[in-house]
């Protein structure tokens, strides 16, 4: 066995070995750590080796081996804990794509947790600013002192029998949660532990959860990232996290002082004896590194011309597609890898049941543009370890939009939905055909290569946008906190501030911005598909207008669970309540007018004179009104009849008949629940009401 000894002063003789050149990452194997990275550009590699606390070099080792652009040792003294980073030597040549620097410490891209503290300086920069060059001129200032380090993890954590709870698609109703923000205000979590994984994991907040009726939450970014150099110098922070750095790493700012890790893992464990699945909001389109002009902090200086996508006319210069300044390179075997081993370590070390992809058209992007066959998708589909997991695209880019062009098994948020359902409420800019094709889960997108209805998600609002009761409360965005002069943030918003601009005490307003919240939330509920609802949306929470709030990490953003509408909040509850005790709200098959197995249509459009809409009814433009009626798939299933209202008067609906004695209204927009009817039924203006016809022991929810 070779062994050779490298030693640093002050630090001690290491005994070092090739090792091996997979796994890569520092993976402990009970006697030692393997190290190993991909960098196939590099001349040599040095493996840098600190103290517990990440500030003390103890070593630098010349990394001995080197297959197949994979360098590689082994150091049967290292364990668990050990802080460490990499210098990378090799060509600085941006004109040629290539920028290592060895003067720059650089994080492990498969870290899988960090230690130190990150502080914003020109040592980051690859190159001298200032140059009449630019960044051609190398800057060969030491960046450590103000650099994360990676951390050798330790493996061990005791699942106690840790289920994911696989809810089907069909029964899936998605809270999209910031870790932080949803803990942070709630008195009953325990001040030390509001605003991290554990405060999420509390009985309080699980409480909020379940009280809303949701079976999965969507957490923003909480892949290991970092705050921009605009915002550090502003005295801001990147609250969304959409700044990735390190894939394989918990952000830390979420833990309470304890091990990222072990928090994350807790957290998950609790979520899932809750009944509650975990899908993370996942960013592999770009990194933290930015443009040409950024920082090296990993990827670019261990190997820029295989991680990132450049310009084939001039690889000094990025292609980015992310609007970040840069794009990864998943045409790139080793940089597909990256992403892939990323996934299965979340799902198969840290429990977690689902993906959101962040701009997910930039990973599928071939020559011609997007691909529905591109690598990154073939592999997602094909991998058995993921095949259990929920995957979700977000389908655009800076430069494409794709709603439904993506393959199964992906579902995808509709942004056809958001503003269609924005548009027939709030502005008159929707039909009642439109709507209706988002309420049959937007089949004109979907219905294609054996997708079901749940390859919609369905949403109105999300952590981009306005919030929903800003959404009936502002008609400009108001992003003047974010210091951009509110030139960031959309312009469109399809929304109404119901005739006063932000708050009022003036009652007529506030009861329609209430009927309005109720009816949007109402038709986002009894659409086909997969509804998705922002934490805080179901008490009613407002961020004063501003639309773009990725930069604000206080009391803007937190949910102020104290100031909650718990009539709002009971209103939901009842909805989701509603949907999963009626499996034609969510159905698992395509409606196509066919009959079901006792001769009812699956589906009939109802116009208000109760007969079945006619082309005339769906191309009036002064027609406002409509509803259907779900087919029951057995005698003793419950009949489903909604009524939608759009205009400003009421409506006068003509019922037709109750499969089981009387209609009995459920839901009602404007509040009134529990009503047996027969015969015509007046529908609140701006509203929607839900009934139902059953057996007569059947027990009803209440709105």
């Amino acid at each position: 066995m070779n062994v050779a000894r490298q030693s640093h002063p002050g630090g001690g003789d290491w005994r070092v070995l090739p090792g091996r050149p997979h796994p890569l990452g520092a993976n402990f194997d009970g006697a030692g750590v393997n190290f190993a990275l991909f960098a196939a550009h590099a001349e040599a590699v040095d493996l840098c080796l600190f103290d517990s606390d990440g500030a003390r070099e103890l070593a630098r080792i010349a990394v001995p081996a080197c297959t197949h652009d994979v360098w590689h040792a082994y150091l049967p003294d290292a364990r668990p804990g050990q802080a460490y980073g990499y210098r990378v030597h090799g060509p600085y040549a941006p004109e040629r794509g290539h920028r290592h620097n060895p003067h720059k410490l650089l994080l492990d891209p498969y870290a899988r947790a960090l230690t130190g503290r990150y502080r914003w300086t020109d040592a980051h920069l690859g190159y001298r600013p200032g140059q009449a060059r630019g960044d051609l001129v190398i800057d060969r200032r030491d960046n450590a002192p103000a650099m994360y380090r990676a951390r050798v993890a330790n493996p061990a954590f005791d699942w106690g029998g840790d289920k994911p709870p696989r809810t089907p698609w069909s029964e899936t109703v998605i809270c999209e949660a910031h870790v932080k923000g949803y803990s942070m205000l709630n008195p009953k979590v325990p001040e030390r532990l509001r605003g991290t994984y554990a405060g999420l994991a509390h009985p309080a907040s699980i409480a909020r959860l379940q009280a809303g009726g949701f079976s999965a939450v969507e957490l923003l970014p909480i892949q290991a990232f970092v705050d921009e150099r605009m915002l550090a110098a502003a005295g801001r922070r990147n609250y969304w996290g959409y700044n990735p750095l390190a894939y394989f790493a918990p952000e830390a700012r979420y833990a309470g002082g304890g091990d990222p890790i072990v928090e994350f893992r807790a957290m998950v464990k609790a979520l899932h004896a809750a009944g509650i699945e975990v899908i993370l909001d996942v960013v592999y389109n770009h990194t933290a590194e930015g443009d040409g002009l950024g920082p090296t902090l990993s990827f670019r200086g261990i190997d820029n011309a295989s991680y990132y996508r450049l310009s084939a006319d001039d690889p000094r210069h990025y292609d980015d597609l992310s609007g970040c300044g840069n794009t990864l390179d998943l045409r790139h075997p080793r940089v597909l890898q990256l992403v892939m081993d990323s996934l299965r370590y979340w799902v198969q070390d840290m429990h977690v049941d689902g993906f959101r992809f962040d701009l997910a058209t930039a990973l599928a992007r071939g020559p011609s543009g997007f691909d529905a066959h591109a690598t990154v998708l073939d592999c997602l589909r094909q991998d058995p370890l993921l095949a259990g997991v929920k995957l979700i695209a977000e389908p655009w880019d800076i430069q494409t939009w794709q709603t439904g062009h993506f393959p199964p098994p992906f579902a995808e948020w509709n942004d056809r939905y958001r503003d269609t359902v924005r548009d027939f409420w709030l502005t008159g800019g929707a039909s009642t055909g439109q709507l209706a094709r988002r309420l049959a889960a937007s089949s004109d997108l979907f219905r294609h290569d054996g997708r079901r209805p749940q390859a919609s998600v369905n949403f109105i609002t999300a952590h981009d946008g306005f919030t929903l009761a800003d959404l009936v409360s502002y008609e400009h965005k108001h992003n003047e906190a974010n210091g951009q002069s509110n030139a960031d943030g959309t312009n469109d918003n399809r929304s109404t501030n119901c005739g006063v601009e932000g708050p009022t005490t003036n009652a007529a307003v506030l009861a329609r911005r209430r009927r309005l919240m109720r009816a949007m939330l109402a038709t986002l509920y009894v659409s086909q598909g997969v509804p998705m609802l922002p934490a805080g949306d179901e008490i009613g929470r407002s961020q004063v207008g501003n639309n773009n709030p990725y930069c604000q990490d206080g009391p803007l953003t937190w949910i102020d669970w104290s100031s909650t509408d718990g009539e709002l909040t009971a209103f939901v509850a009842a909805l989701a309540a509603l949907r999963i005790a009626h499996p034609a709200l969510h159905r698992e098959t395509w409606f196509d007018g066919s009959p079901t197995v006792l001769g009812e249509p699956d589906i009939a459009w109802i116009a208000r004179h109760g007969e079945p809409m006619t082309p005339a009814d769906w191309e009036d433009p002064a027609n406002r009104a409509f509803g259907f009626l779900l087919g029951r798939t057995h005698t003793d299933e419950t009949a489903v009849l909604v009524l939608l209202n759009a205009a400003s008067q009421e409506a006068e609906f003509e019922l037709p008949p109750a499969p089981h004695g009387d209609w009995r209204l459920v839901v009602d927009s404007a509040g009134q629940a529990g009503t047996p009817i027969a015969g015509m039924q007046t529908i609140p203006a701006e509203g929607v009401v839900i009934l139902l016809a059953a057996l007569p022991t059947e027990t009803y929810p209440h709105g």
